[in-house]
């Protein structure tokens, strides 16, 4: 990556842009990359062991625009764009605040259009100045003739925030999450246009990957699809350009093959996204599509071997029925409700979906989840609670009179952080299992989370557990 800092540009034109390709008023800027005076590439992949932990992926709801937000399994925070300049990072600000996000260790800006740019300036300013700041940014090197982008570069440099040029193969060191920069080529791809030319990034968390390719249209989807071919599998795809026709390819869709993909834009978004097109492709493939625009906000959480997807609003992931739903407003707080898991199978990767039921139900052959209790709950471990991740625990006993298979099951605290039971977890009757906040090795008594800090509140708290199928099969607070 290239080291780069601001240098006074003259702007003539207001910005009117979005993604929308050749937008009155605003310039690609040619292949004008943002000034570079070293050089500190690395060009190699991050091959890293994946530490215990989660991964979180959170697609915020900026209407007709994008933002992505990740926390990697030790705390380290990514932010992929930062939505429209017409909101100026009204709506992630609020959500980085909302969830106390103080930090951002790597500002991913996939292109430098100014609905993916809108909030750069306010989101270092607020970090910089109110919060602990930002690490890097990461940007594809091509300038905007908008003033979007010169009040970002006017950011980077007042705060002096460390800016790397980036190029295919360079390194971006998440930590925990084997990182992948597969774009753009060096040199850029021989077109006009920044959507073309932008970061496209493959992250991998054990079991679990997810793709992010940008605005990336024809060009630059048939240059991956040539250059990368089935390393382009991922478990979670975020559909390019906003559900744009130029984008998310049949060719590049059966290449990634994922399990759910992702759109954001605006419900009346004035360019038709998501195209029908697209939905129909996606369709075809029986992949699962949440929509920001009905759903609101997806979160999606993986230890590595499953995903709990959880939404704002219950809406359809059949792409042909994604418009029947109502919108969900950008900057809505509604609570997260979990919609789907995405567990890995042997070897493969299934999508189970949530039956809605008010009382419970009998499953699993005939055993009774009820008879699943809460018989401890270890919130004040022994010393320091970050220190002593395993001395923070819950245990439950099947009191009932038959096995109760486990697998899949999930337990949750009140601010949702969600632990899946892995696959083939059986407890006998008059058994105990108890679940450890930190890492270690599963056996038939002990389960251990790989939480990176400590979930269990000591001074009270809502302990949740809840079936494959969704059914709330135990819910207690303590104080």
């Amino acid at each position: 990556m290239h080291r780069s800092w601001h240098t006074a540009l003259v702007v003539a034109v207001v910005v009117l842009a979005g993604c929308t390709g050749g937008t009155p008023g605003v310039t690609d800027g040619g292949e004008s990359p943002v000034p570079s005076t070293s050089s500190t590439a690395t060009s190699s992949t991050t091959q890293q062991p994946a530490p215990e932990g989660t991964m979180e992926i959170h697609f915020i709801n900026v209407g007709q625009s994008a933002s992505t937000l990740i926390i990697g399994p030790t705390g380290e925070t990514m932010l992929i764009d930062t939505g429209d300049f017409r909101t100026d990072g009204e709506h992630v600000l609020s959500y980085l605040k909302e969830h106390d996000i103080d930090r951002i260790d790597h500002l991913v800006v996939t292109h430098n259009d100014a609905d993916h740019i809108g909030g750069n300036a306010a989101v270092i300013e607020y970090l910089e100045t109110e919060g602990e700041g930002v690490g890097a940014v990461y940007d594809p090197g091509i300038a905007a003739s908008t003033q979007t982008y010169e009040a970002y570069l006017d950011a980077v440099e007042e705060y002096d925030v460390t800016l790397y040029e980036v190029r295919e193969g360079d390194d971006l060191p998440f930590e925990g999450v084997d990182t992948r920069v597969l774009g753009p080529p060096d040199p850029y791809l021989d077109v006009d246009g920044r959507n073309e030319n932008g970061i496209v990034l493959h992250l991998t968390f054990r079991q679990t990957s997810f793709l992010h390719t940008g605005d990336a249209e024809e060009r630059q989807e048939e240059y991956l699809v040539e250059e990368y071919g089935e390393s382009l599998n991922a478990t979670i795809f975020k559909a390019g350009h906003h559900g744009s026709d130029s984008s998310s390819s049949s060719e590049l869709l059966d290449l990634v093959s994922p399990e759910v993909a992702v759109i954001s834009s605006a419900y009346d978004s004035q360019y038709g996204h998501p195209h029908e097109v697209v939905l129909e492709r996606l369709a075809e493939r029986s992949i699962p599509a949440y929509w920001t625009a009905t759903h609101g906000t997806v979160v999606m959480e993986t230890n590595g071997s499953a995903v709990t997807v959880k939404t704002q609003a219950q809406a359809p992931t059949d792409p042909l029925a994604i418009r029947d739903s109502d919108p969900v407003e950008p900057g809505t707080t509604t609570p997260l409700e979990q919609h789907a898991v995405i567990t890995a199978v042997g070897g493969s990767v299934q999508t189970v979906t949530p039956t809605a039921t008010s009382t419970p139900a009998i499953t699993d052959g005939g055993s009774d989840p009820g008879a699943l209790e809460l018989v401890e709950v270890h919130a004040d471990a022994e010393g320091n609670d970050r220190e002593n991740l395993n001395d923070e625990y819950l245990v439950f006993e099947n009191t009932g009179d038959t096995e109760l298979d486990l697998s899949g099951w999930t337990v949750e605290d009140a601010a949702d952080h969600i632990y899946t039971v892995p696959e083939g977890t059986t407890l006998e009757p008059g058994a105990q299992i108890t679940v450890h906040t930190g890492s270690g090795s599963d056996t038939a008594t002990d389960l251990y989370w790989g939480a990176s800090a400590p979930v269990w509140n000591n001074g009270g708290d809502t302990v949740t557990v809840r079936a494959e199928d969704e059914t709330i099969v135990l819910q207690e607070e303590y104080n």
